[in-house]
């Protein structure tokens, strides 16, 4: 709908403007997202998100991180150049048959409110926040380290920020401390997305909350500290552009005020006289109750030809999104071709995360990220953790290059 009607977190018009992280996490097959990918790729070339996303990356260590506007770019080059797709720019504002509805976490109101009528349930909502961006120019790089957390891909791309005990408590502090913004009363139960909490409201939980979340130190060993080496917490800061002139807080959503922002996050060593080319922020995502009002291939219940698909739907991230938008794709050209749609099994992460958004207790279903506890239990696993994803993940390989073969069709470029 984009520039016609804007979103509260978009700034272009660009379709997959990034406005959260600009990371699509692991490539790694032995890390949930990294599996979630490469079974994508199985899927007849891993669709033009990610082939748009491999064309814009920049340093990451072991995470596909992209620069946003070239990865923007990318996606919007190939949807304008498909001879079967024309791009119309205005509000919608009622449900389409036959057709896919993958709108996002900031569906319009209006929209919203025709789905909510249509399938005979009120959208959830949980709040959702964005990490500020700094500019590289000013940050004071000899109080920083450059390193990968285990020296994962490059060994050295991120920048990090190490904290004595002291440094941290007071951060901690003044992270509490922080004023915020609380835009009225619908704000006072904010049901927030365990998986991506605001830095303050991590603060909130406990002094060592955050040194075992975002900032923590493990696997980071700073070369200037001697004997010490492992820092007391962290901050990493993850690059945002090709040139490497911004650099992303690496899990520091934030609700915070502008103005706490600069005071706080300027306590950051090397982020002394930092320029924020971004602040954080806050805004409401919108999902549906899948298990409740959906069938297990996402259709609404009343109408087999209409799909749904990415964030609405439950799933959380940018992978999960797109994947649930390639077999949404694959379904209903099946259904449009008579034939019966099709799920990945519970073995793959795909299917496990689809099984996820049909079986869960509807009054306790909340968004998912792919993760390795959603899929099928293996019959005799390895003692050793990593060894276990591993076979996982060969077992998922395995059993989606068999459903992709079962389907007998290959996505277009």
């Amino acid at each position: 709908m984009r520039p016609a009607r804007m979103t509260p977190a978009h700034q272009t018009d660009r379709l997959a403007e990034l406005v959260c992280s600009n990371t699509f996490k692991s490539i790694e097959p032995t890390h949930a997202h990294g599996l979630l990918k490469a079974e994508m790729r199985q899927l007849g070339g891993g669709s033009i998100v990610l082939r748009a996303a491999d064309e814009a990356r920049i340093p990451g260590g072991s995470a596909l991180a992209v620069d946003r506007i070239a990865f923007a770019a990318g996606v919007q080059e190939r949807v304008l150049g498909h001879p079967n797709i024309t791009l119309v720019r205005g509000e919608v504002t009622e449900l389409p048959s036959p057709g896919i509805v993958a709108t996002g976490p900031l569906t319009s109101d209006a929209l919203a409110g025709a789905i909510a009528t249509r399938l005979g349930v009120q959208s959830l909502a949980f709040y959702d926040a964005i990490a500020p961006i700094v500019a590289a120019e000013s940050l004071d790089y000899s109080r920083l380290f450059k390193a990968s957390r285990y020296g994962k891909g490059g060994g050295d791309d991120y920048w990090n920020a190490p904290f004595t005990k002291e440094e941290y408590d007071a951060f901690v502090a003044a992270l509490i401390a922080g004023e915020q913004y609380v835009p009225g009363h619908e704000f006072d139960a904010v049901p927030y997305f365990e998986g991506c909490l605001p830095v303050e409201e991590m603060a909130q939980r406990g002094p060592e909350t955050l040194r075992f979340g975002p900032m923590k130190p493990i696997g980071l060993v700073d070369p200037r500290a001697g004997a010490r080496g492992q820092p007391y917490a962290v901050v990493q800061l993850r690059q945002e552009d090709r040139a490497a002139q911004m650099w992303n807080l690496v899990g520091f959503q934030t609700r915070l005020k502008t103005g706490a922002q600069q005071r706080i996050f300027r306590t950051i060593p090397g982020l002394e006289n930092a320029e924020f080319l971004r602040y954080g922020s806050i805004h409401r995502n919108s999902y549906l109750n899948a298990p409740q009002a959906l069938t297990p291939y996402l259709s609404a219940l009343d109408d087999p030809q209409l799909l749904f698909a990415g964030q609405l739907t439950g799933v959380e991230g940018y992978t999960e999104s797109a994947a649930t938008g390639m077999l949404a794709g694959i379904n209903l050209a099946r259904l449009l071709a008579g034939e019966a749609p099709r799920l990945p099994p519970a073995t793959t992460m795909l299917g496990a995360l689809y099984r996820y958004l049909r079986e869960t207790e509807p009054a306790r279903f909340q968004p998912m990220n792919a993760n390795f506890g959603l899929m099928d239990a293996l019959p005799n696993p390895p003692r050793d953790k990593f060894k276990k994803k591993e076979v996982l993940a060969e077992r998922a390989l395995r059993e989606m290059a068999v459903f992709a073969q079962e389907l007998g069709a290959v996505i277009s470029a």
